[in-house]
């Protein structure tokens, strides 16, 4: 198991402890689907535009669910019994089984939709960050020149 000691970054950053914790749940907690099906990709499109691409042949609209909470986007199928019935198969190379990808989301990421095309899911995220985030430059006043002022 690999360990990070991540305590110099509390010490020298203020507002790090969320990211510092994540990276900690990302080296300690078992990674989920390990066997990595289905493929995806993530994409990255202007400075505050992704969008995550996944291989998803052989699932309907109501097979997928995409949700998200507390900032994890989970991605999940099922491909519905009532297709499987009657059907005998000589050979099965389309993988059906069900599936649950997560991602993490950074702050701001916003879900703008999804849709399904062609076998792909594509979901498309967004990064907005409110104006009162935004870096804003402080003035600097000079006391000297306030008292000759008055």
């Amino acid at each position: 198991m690999t360990q990070i000691d991540l305590t110099p970054f509390y010490r020298s950053a203020i507002g790090i402890d969320r990211m510092a914790s994540l990276m900690d749940n990302f080296f300690t907690s078992p990674q989920q689907s390990q066997n990595g099906w289905p493929h995806y990709n993530i994409t990255k499109s202007s400075d505050h535009e992704y969008r995550i691409t996944m291989a998803v042949a052989g699932f309907g609209e109501g097979d997928l669910d995409v949700t998200i909470h507390e900032q994890t986007l989970i991605i999940s199928g099922k491909m519905s019994a009532s297709e499987e019935e009657g059907v005998t198969y000589l050979y099965r190379g389309i993988a059906g089984r069900q599936f649950e990808k997560k991602f993490q989301l950074a702050d701001f990421i916003r879900i703008k939709g999804a849709r399904l095309k062609d076998g792909l899911l594509h979901v498309d995220l967004i990064r907005e960050v409110p104006e009162a985030m935004k870096p804003r430059k402080i003035d600097i006043v000079n006391e000297t020149k306030l008292l000759t002022d008055e």
